[in-house]
Formats: structure tokens, C-alpha cells, sequence
């Protein structure tokens, strides 16, 4: 049948066909958008929301503006070169009386306090002092008179970088660096520097617990997947056990069995191998132990589902030709899993980089890790500015490391498809 042959209503029935094809269409996504709805409303609030604040925070650069606006104002067209007007001392005086009529004096002196050691008792002993407000023309001698670090020009320079709304200072304070009186970044003195060495140390503790995963549950792996299935589900069992108990729970039995006296050490001696007991908690090496322990079936089940579906015949294959069980392993088998072992060893490495519980129990004051110092500035000091920079340049190295692997995966796919 033609176009032309066509009738009146064999077109009006094509539409009304159409029609209700695509109003089924749309009823079937709105169904399957209800259906997921919750679950994106859940990650919404849980997920995204938190690490959205989380980043403002580190930004975030109120409390001066807040407490402290007149001066803030005054500030805004000073050359920063000497010390300001009279205009700017008098704007500062004001917004004292008034911050200490309010009760808010307290917030900008704690964030002051963060950019320059010692501008809490600067700020709260001339509110204390300042007992009612200049005659005009006198507030700088004033104010000089109260402390003299208001005729320093750092002084005013640290009120003028936190005048925000937003900041680098937290920013640049998780990388070991500062404004210097004139606005360049320089580094951090060597007695604040501390955080670069944290996040090193942090990255070769996950590194290292990665190997470690990676050398231990390759094997297991390898036995789950070539084992008959009723031995496989029995070893599966073992593997999946340590989900069963608490963190807290694992990682306290490794103090009792790593403490001097504990199993470990214990053993060692009823077999004459030592006559001291060894350190083995407290330190590094109790660190890596504890978050293998918890970390390997991460490892293990990305692992064991890529060699799970490798088949055997490309083992028999290459035997067939002569090939040796090493050089068939090496060459047929490895490459093969390498999906498994980036994806195992990338999960063990993100997981690895946020861990608190565990290294703040089993190790030194040398081994705590980056999440440490975020929990400290938190629950502690109450520094969510910094807790929250910390924060965001770990995110940010996790996003890097996931958009690295991910571009290896994509270049392995693209040389794989390009060789067959």
C-alpha cells in the first residue's frame, strides 16, 4: 500500500496510534521516576546536601562581617600599605561597643584568633577596656593606647582578608599555606606546616594497606573462583565473617592480641623466637595490620567476580600451544582480571583514605591519619572551617583518583576491542 492509497482514517488511526504510544511512554517513565524517587530524595539529604555544606564551609567567611560591619566597610578602599584613617579605628571602636552590648565579640575574636595566634586576647581585652566610645578624632590613640597591636599594620590586615563573605584561608591552610601582610601566598611557617605531611602520610598508609589487600586476597580470590562450588561457599563464608562483627569490635581484638602482652607477642616467646615483646600495636605497623584485616574482602569480591568470569578453556588454549602454567597465568590469566584488581584496589584505597576508627585506636601519635584531625577540628575546637577544607582536598583527591581510573578502564577497553 502507497502513501497516496492511503485513507482518511487509516492516518487519523497512524496519529491516534502515535498518540497513545507516546502517552503510554510517558506514563512508564513518571512510573519508574516515582519508583526512584525516595531513593534520590534519600541521597539528596544524606549525600549530596551534607558534602554541599561541607564545601561552603570551607569558603564560608561570616563571622567578621557579622560582628564587625562598620569596619568591614571601612576597610574596603584601604591600599592596605600603612595603617588606616582615623575613619577606619573610629568604625572599629563602634562595632566593638556594639559586639560587646550584643554578646558577639567572642565569634569574631575565634576566627580572628585562627589567622593570627594571640588576636583573641587582642580583641576581648580591648573590649574590655574600651569603656565608652572616643571622642572624635582620638579613637587610633585610643585604641594604640588599649593594645598597641592596632598600630601594627598585620593587625588590620588580618581583619581585612577575613572580612569574606568567602575565604581562601581555609583552603590554604589545608595545604600548608598563608597571606603573607601583603596578600601573596607564601608557605605556612614551619610550626603550623603539619597538614601536607598528614595527607602524605595518609595516602602511604592507604597505599600500603592496598598492597597489602591486594598480595592476601588475590590468592583467596583465585581459590574462590577455580574451587568446586560447595568448598567455594564454605571459604566464602570465611571471607564474608568480619562483616558479621562490629568495627569497633575487630579492631579492639587486634589490641588484645598485638599488645605486649598479648597473643601474638605471647606465642612468640613460648617458641623462643623472641626474649623481649615486640611493638606491634601503637605503631604503624599495627595501623596496616588492623585496616587489612577489615579492608580485604573489599579486595577479595571485586576480585573474585572478574576471575569468576574468565573461562577455563583459555587456560587449556594455551597449554594446548605449548604454553608453561606460568607463562599461560602470567600472559592469559593476569590480564584478564586486571578489572578486578582496579576496582578491588581502588575501593580499598578511597575506603583506606577516610578511616578514623582504626588508626586513632591502634595507632601512634605519628600514624593518625588525615580523618583524625577532621574529627579534632569538629568535635573538638570546633573549627568547621578547616575541618571542612580538609575535607574538600580529600574529596577532591578521591574524585581525581576515580576520573584516573576510569580513564584507564575506558583506555583498556578501547586496546582491547582495537585487538580483537
Amino acid at each position: 500500500m502507497t502513501a497516496a492509497s492511503l485513507t482518511g482514517a487509516d492516518v487519523k488511526t497512524n496519529v491516534s496510534l502515535k498518540r497513545r504510544l507516546k502517552r503510554a511512554e510517558r506514563a512508564r517513565q513518571i512510573k519508574a521516576l516515582a519508583l526512584v524517587l525516595p531513593l534520590l530524595l534519600f541521597l539528596l539529604f544524606t549525600f549530596a546536601g551534607p558534602i554541599a555544606g561541607m564545601l561552603w564551609h570551607a569558603v564560608d567567611d561570616h563571622e567578621v562581617r557579622q560582628v564587625l560591619p562598620q569596619t568591614v566597610a571601612a576597610l574596603a578602599g584601604w591600599d592596605g600599605k600603612d595603617v588606616p584613617d582615623e575613619k577606619a579605628y573610629a568604625a572599629l571602636a563602634s562595632d566593638i561597643q556594639a559586639a560587646r552590648a550584643a554578646g558577639t565579640i567572642a565569634i569574631a575574636a575565634k576566627r580572628l584568633n585562627y589567622a593570627q595566634n594571640g588576636f583573641r586576647t587582642i580583641l576581648t581585652s580591648t573590649a574590655r577596656n574600651l569603656k565608652a566610645m572616643p571622642e572624635p578624632g582620638t579613637a587610633r590613640e585610643t585604641l594604640g593606647k588599649i593594645n598597641p597591636a592596632w598600630r601594627d599594620r598585620a593587625t588590620w590586615t588580618t581583619i581585612r582578608d577575613a572580612s569574606g563573605p568567602v575565604t581562601s584561608f581555609y583552603l590554604l591552610g589545608a595545604l600548608d599555606l598563608v597571606r603573607n601582610a601583603d596578600g601573596a601566598i607564601v608557605a605556612a611557617p614551619p610550626d603550623q606546616a603539619i597538614y601536607r605531611d598528614v595527607f602524605g602520610r595518609t595516602f602511604l598508609i592507604s597505599l600500603g594497606v592496598t598492597v597489602l589487600c591486594l598480595v592476601l586476597g588475590f590468592p583467596v580470590a583465585y581459590l574462590l573462583a577455580t574451587l568446586p562450588p560447595g568448598r567455594s561457599n564454605l571459604l566464602m563464608i570465611f571471607v564474608l565473617l568480619p562483616f558479621w562483627t562490629s568495627l569497633l569490635v575487630r579492631t579492639c581484638a587486634w589490641i588484645v592480641l598485638l599488645q605486649s602482652k598479648g597473643v601474638v607477642n605471647d606465642s612468640l616467646h613460648w617458641l623462643g623466637i623472641i626474649d623481649e615483646p615486640l611493638r606491634l600495636i601503637y605503631n604503624r605497623f599495627g595501623v596496616c595490620v588492623a585496616m587489612t584485616h577489615v579492608l580485604l574482602p573489599f579486595m577479595i569480591l571485586p576480585l573474585y567476580s572478574s576471575m569468576k568470569a574468565i573461562s577455563p578453556a583459555y587456560m587449556r588454549a594455551a597449554a594446548s600451544l605449548g604454553a608453561s602454567p606460568i607463562t599461560a597465568f602470567l600472559r592469559i590469566y593476569m590480564p584478564q582480571t586486571l578489572p578486578g584488581i582496579g576496582a578491588g584496589s581502588l575501593l580499598v584505597f578511597i575506603l583506606a583514605l577516610g578511616y578514623y576508627i582504626t588508626p586513632a585506636l591502634v595507632g601512634g601519635a605519628a600514624d593518625q591519619m588525615i580523618s583524625y584531625f577532621i574529627a579534632l577540628y569538629t568535635t573538638e575546637t570546633a573549627n568547621w572551617g578547616l575541618a571542612s577544607a580538609l575535607g574538600a582536598v580529600l574529596l577532591l583527591a578521591t574524585v581525581l583518583l576515580a576520573l584516573v581510573y576510569g580513564k584507564l578502564v575506558q583506555g583498556q577497553q578501547v586496546t582491547g576491542g582495537m585487538k580483537n
